[in-house]
Formats: C-alpha cells, sequence, structure tokens
C-alpha cells in the first residue's frame, strides 16, 4: 500500500503559485523608486530628478518597441522562435533580461509527484482505475452468463446441470438458484435478472412452499430465507445501497420469507430440546431428525441470522427466540478450549463424538459466534456477551490445538482432531475452513479498515494475533489454488508436516515455490465452484486494503473462466484440478451464483457498497444490515 499524502489543499496550491508569480520589470523600478532611502535620496536632489526621469521614459521606450501583440498560435510560436534566434546569435542582450522567467508550477506533496492524480488524495484511491472496473463487469458478464444458462434450460429448479442442459432439484425444489442469485443481481445491478428472479418469486414460490415436501432446515435457511430476507432489505435501498428494485413490491419478498419461516419453526417446536430436527417437510408444517437421529453442530448454529432479522422485521420475537435458545444451550454444554464436535443430538441436546475440525460440519458455528453478535449492532448488551466470549475463546483454541506449519516451505494451515484433543492430530484441511481468514479479520476489526482501527487504539493482542493468522490462512488458502494445473483449488488438501507425507501426490503445477507442501489425494480432487477463499480476499482487502487480494481473486476468477465455463450457458464444476483439460462434472450449485461471484464483484468494486460495518453476510453471502441501520418498509 502507498503511504497517505501530506495534507495539501487549494488554498496551498494558490500560495505556492503567488509565490512564483512574475512581477514586471516596470513596477520592481517603481517599487524600488517610491520606497525606502532611494526615495528620499532622489527627492533631494535635482540631478537625481532628472534622471530618475529620464530612466522611467527610457524603460516606457523600450517595453513599448519590444512588446508586440501576438494575434495567433503561430505568431506566438514564431515570435518566441525569433527571440531565441536572436538570443543565440548574440542578439539584444536588454531583450533577453526583459524575458519573463518560466512560471513555476505548484509543489506536490511526495506521493503525488510524476502523477495524475488530484490533491489531497492517494493515488491508488483517487481513481478505482479503469483496470478494476473493467474486471468487476467481467465478474457481472460471467454471472450474466451464468444466469442465462439457469433460466434457459433449469428456470424453477434448485439447480442447472450445465453439460446436460437441464435442471435438477437436490435442495427441496423451492428454485434455490433463483432466490440465491437476486440479490446478487441487484447488488450488480443486472436490473434485468432481478425482473425476470423477482418475477418467478411472485408468481410461483409461495405455491412451491405450500405444496412441497421435505428440505433440509439448514440449507432452506440460509439460501432461500435468507436470499428473501436479503432482496427485501435490498429492494427498499436502505443502508447505503442505492439499488433500483425492478422486481415485484418488496412485501412479497418478506411474505413469502415469513410463510416459509413459519413453517420452519416446526423443527424447534417438535424437538425435544433446544437443539431442531435437520428436516422438515414443508406442506404439513412437521419436522423429524435425520436418519441417524443427529444434527451437524453448524446446522444447527447457523440458523440465528436470519431469524433474528425476520423478527426485527416483522416485529414477531418468536422467530429470533426459537433460533437463540440453541447458542443460549450450546453455551452450557463442555468444550475442548472452546472447540466442539461436529455432531449434536436433538433428543439429549448433547454433543456426539469428538470429532473437532473446522471444515465441514463445524465451519459455520464458528462463524455465527462472532456475526450473531455483530448483528445486534449499538444493541448488544451484556445478555449477548457470551457469544463474542465464545468467539474469543474458540479462536484461542484453534490457535492452540488446530494451526501448524508445513514443510518445507511453512504454509499455516489449520488442521482436524478426529478423535478429539487426545487423539492424533490430522493435517487436513477442506476448502470449506478458508471461511476462516475473513471472520478472523472480520472479529479483529468489527468491519472497519485496520488503519482506522490502529489510529483509534481499538486492536488489542488477540486481535492483531488473529488478524496476523487471517493473512497467513488468506496465502495457504491462495496457494491451494495456484498449486495446482488448473489454477483452482481442491475441495480437500492435505499438508506434508515431518508426520504425514504422501509422495505422487502434488498439485500438477511443477513451478509452484509450494509443491510438495500440499497433497491432494484422488478422492479430494474436484471443485465445486466453491466462495469461501474469495469470500476471504474480499474482507481482507476491504480491511487491510492490501491490493494483493484483489490480484488473488483475479487469478482466482481467470481459473473459472478459463476451465469451468460452458458456452452454451453457466459453469460447471470439475472432476480433477491437478489435469488439463478437466472433466467438468455436470453441475453448477446455487453458491456459485449467490456467494462466488458476489463476492468476486464486490472485491474488484468500491468498499462503499455493502460497508462492512453496516452489513453482516450470511454464511450464503446474503448480507443483512446491522441492527440500527434499517427500519421496517
Amino acid at each position: 500500500m502507498s503511504s497517505k499524502p501530506l495534507p495539501y489543499s487549494m488554498k496551498d496550491v494558490h500560495y505556492d503559485n503567488a509565490k512564483f508569480r512574475h512581477r514586471s520589470f516596470f513596477k520592481v523600478i517603481t517599487q524600488t523608486l517610491f520606497t525606502g532611502k532611494v526615495k528620499r535620496d532622489w527627492q533631494s536632489c535635482s540631478t537625481g530628478k532628472f534622471l530618475v526621469l529620464l530612466l522611467i521614459f527610457g524603460v516606457a521606450y523600450l517595453m513599448l518597441t519590444h512588446t508586440s501583440p501576438a494575434h495567433s498560435v503561430t505568431d506566438r510560436i514564431n515570435v518566441k522562435n525569433s527571440e531565441e534566434n536572436s538570443i543565440i546569435n548574440g542578439g539584444s542582450r536588454l531583450g533577453k533580461f526583459l524575458r519573463k522567467p518560466p512560471r513555476l508550477p505548484p509543489r506536490l506533496p511526495p506521493d503525488e509527484k510524476g502523477s495524475n492524480s488530484s490533491f489531497g488524495r492517494e493515488p491508488g484511491k483517487l481513481n478505482p482505475g479503469s483496470k478494476w472496473i473493467a474486471r468487476q463487469q467481467s465478474v457481472k458478464e460471467a454471472f450474466i452468463h451464468a444466469w442465462t444458462g439457469y433460466k434457459r434450460y433449469a428456470m424453477g429448479n434448485d439447480e442447472l446441470m450445465p453439460l446436460s442442459q437441464r435442471g435438477v432439484d437436490g435442495l427441496g425444489g423451492l428454485g434455490a438458484t433463483v432466490v440465491d442469485a437476486l440479490d446478487t443481481a441487484m447488488i450488480m445491478g443486472a436490473n434485468e435478472v432481478v425482473s425476470e428472479a423477482g418475477s418467478w418469486i411472485e408468481k410461483n414460490l409461495l405455491d412451491r412452499i405450500t405444496k412441497k415436501g421435505q428440505v433440509n432446515l439448514f440449507e432452506t435457511t440460509i439460501r432461500v430465507l435468507g436470499g428473501l430476507l436479503s432482496a427485501y432489505h435490498l429492494s427498499i435501498g436502505e443502508g447505503g445501497s442505492n439499488l433500483i428494485n425492478t422486481g415485484p413490491k418488496p412485501t412479497v419478498y418478506l411474505e413469502t420469507a415469513r410463510n416459509l419461516a413459519d413453517r420452519l419453526l416446526s423443527a424447534f417446536t417438535s424437538s425435544p430440546s433446544p437443539i431442531p430436527f435437520s428436516d422438515v417437510v414443508l406442506h404439513d408444517s412437521s419436522a423429524h431428525p435425520a436418519p441417524d437421529g443427529l444434527s451437524s453442530t453448524s446446522e444447527v448454529s447457523t440458523l440465528q441470522l436470519e431469524f433474528n432479522y425476520l423478527s426485527a422485521l416483522s416485529g414477531d420475537p418468536k422467530y429470533s427466540m426459537e433460533a437463540m435458545k440453541v447458542l443460549e444451550h450450546l453455551k452450557t454444554l463442555p468444550k475442548v478450549e472452546g472447540l466442539v464436535p461436529i455432531y449434536i443430538s436433538p433428543q439429549s441436546g448433547e454433543f456426539s463424538g469428538e470429532n473437532i475440525r473446522l471444515g465441514s460440519r463445524g465451519d459455520s458455528y464458528y462463524e455465527y459466534l462472532l456475526k450473531v453478535w455483530l448483528q445486534q449492532g449499538k444493541s448488544r448488551d451484556g445478555n449477548s456477551t457470551y457469544l463474542h466470549d465464545m468467539y474469543e475463546e474458540a479462536m484461542k483454541g484453534v490457535r492452540h490445538l488446530l494451526v501448524r506449519k508445513s514443510i518445507p516451505n511453512g504454509l499455516v494451515f489449520v488442521g482436524e482432531l478426529p478423535f478429539g484433543s487426545k487423539g492424533d492430530f490430522s493435517p487436513k484441511m477442506d476448502h470449506l475452513v478458508c471461511f476462516l481468514p475473513g471472520t478472523l479479520a472480520l472479529g479483529a476489526t468489527r468491519g472497519i479498515t485496520k488503519e482506522k482501527a490502529m489510529s483509534n487504539n481499538l486492536l488489542n493482542f488477540e486481535d492483531l494475533e488473529n488478524l496476523k493468522l487471517a493473512e497467513d490462512l488468506a496465502k495457504t488458502c491462495f496457494e491451494m489454488y495456484s498449486v495446482t494445473s488448473t489454477g483452482l483449488a481442491p475441495e480437500i488438501a492435505y499438508f506434508h508436516t515431518e508426520e504425514f507425507s504422501e509422495a505422487g501426490l502434488d498439485g500438477g503445477k511443477k513451478s509452484s515455490k509450494f509443491i510438495n507442501d500440499i497433497i491432494i489425494k484422488h478422492a479430494d480432487r474436484h471443485n465445486l465452484l466453491r466462495p469461501e477463499t474469495v469470500e476471504s480476499l474480499f474482507v481482507l482487502f476491504r480491511i487491510t486494503e492490501d491490493p494483493k487480494y484483489r490480484e488473488w481473486g483475479w487469478q482466482i476468477f481467470e481459473a473459472f473462466e478459463k476451465y469451468t465455463r460452458v458456452d452454451t450457458g453457466g459453469y460447471s464444476s470439475l472432476d480433477d484440478v491437478t489435469s488439463i483439460p478437466p472433466h467438468k462434472r455436470d453441475k453448477m450449485e446455487t453458491f456459485f451464483l449467490g456467494e462466488t461471484l458476489k463476492y468476486l464483484y464486490l472485491l474488484f468494486g468500491d468498499s462503499s457498497v455493502i460497508p462492512l460495518d453496516k452489513f453482516v453476510f450470511n454464511t450464503e453471502a446474503h448480507p443483512f444490515p446491522i441492527e440500527g441501520t434499517f427500519k421496517r418498509e
């Protein structure tokens, strides 16, 4: 990052210009004559008076005969050339003496020398740069291409299969891609998509909700309920979003969200404990546990942002009350330095097993501890501090028990404890863990820039430790991409340590410095178009303002464009990121439109759009306003 320029205003510029403003020879003589001792001397001497008058007339004569009007640019050039020739050839010394000195430019602050920036602003911040504007536009075009394929072949289905050009319902048949993509289109200003998605929701979604069968509580909450609530907020143009609503009336989104949430509440009310069941049957508002009787810890603890916001909008506290009971109960359960197992029983309300990880089934538990606390904004009180306390304790546990470095080059990674803290450490890291750098950075500064937080003495030792870990982990997450032949990350990576090594399982890019640090097993080489790394790059760029995060994001986007784009419309997951050309998997996940492309677009854009100190993103990248920054329509 470039340092800030010195304070400099137009007043300073005018002052500098004035210091070099030319005074005429006549003015110099007359000011000298009429001031000081010279004036007194010539006034007392008749000869002096005569000589002064002679000098004045002589100077006037020379000025009149030397100066001629210039009537055109060509005349001025000719006069200039004539003067220069006369001087070169030994012409009039007096003419040379009388020529005006060049006007010096105003002095610039050190950072602005040689730049085109205006005064008082950093060169990098004066103009977002045509490069990043163009790159942001490329992301929008990719979003339109993805939506076009979905609309053409799968409109109303949950997801697109772009190779076979058909739709599939894997998330309950609620048109998940439509709802997941809607607020992305709003943020991008893709008004045609907003209109198409909004019209579909208005005509079809409520009917689907009342007639559909089983859905997963977690997936439906974060994608569909979250998408509807975010679209509602953005469509009423609050919180500095400045978006144009080309869809239905905003109340359509809110009323549909409330109808859905009323049915999802059965997962909470049907359970004998504060832990909700995992599955809901929408048409009769019933719920039941998963076949093995267990719920994922991350799933039951990643519902609160959505239900809290719905209570705030509707004025009905029941949604928030049911969801917050989960976190209040989890507070009472035993933990390992703040870390928790990935399964929990709705029947007993107790954790099941000892498997501890920040990948699948564990990840967003830690994310929501922080974000639910942040969501409460100025209304935070003593009753919610337990969330921040749990988050801080967990991050200390992560640093102590899960963070290691690879060999030979020392990449920082987060591993797993499959058999608890007394069992062996596993150097396995899901791509899903790459949410953590963004969460750590957000927790350190509460969404403001690091520079501002530092200048206001807002960062304690723990914050600085977490921010350093965030940057180290972001580097590792990026190298999980750049170490492969395609430039795209695998679903899971292992790291070479003194205790763990497997030969012949590298990413394929032999020129990478970290080719021997990262191990990619054959079963883990697929890429699902996941968003976690670009999410963290977005947050870290907003907080640190370091342009490398943008550059890394652009490299990732280019790899997506090169290897996952399907010409007939849409983008596809890949089977193996280490081989070229990679085999496509024929699936475009909803989160590619809802998260991956949204975060890339925001990464390349202005930081005033969806600012991190005024919005909190749910785990599906749907932004909700922090309490105190919104109102009901």
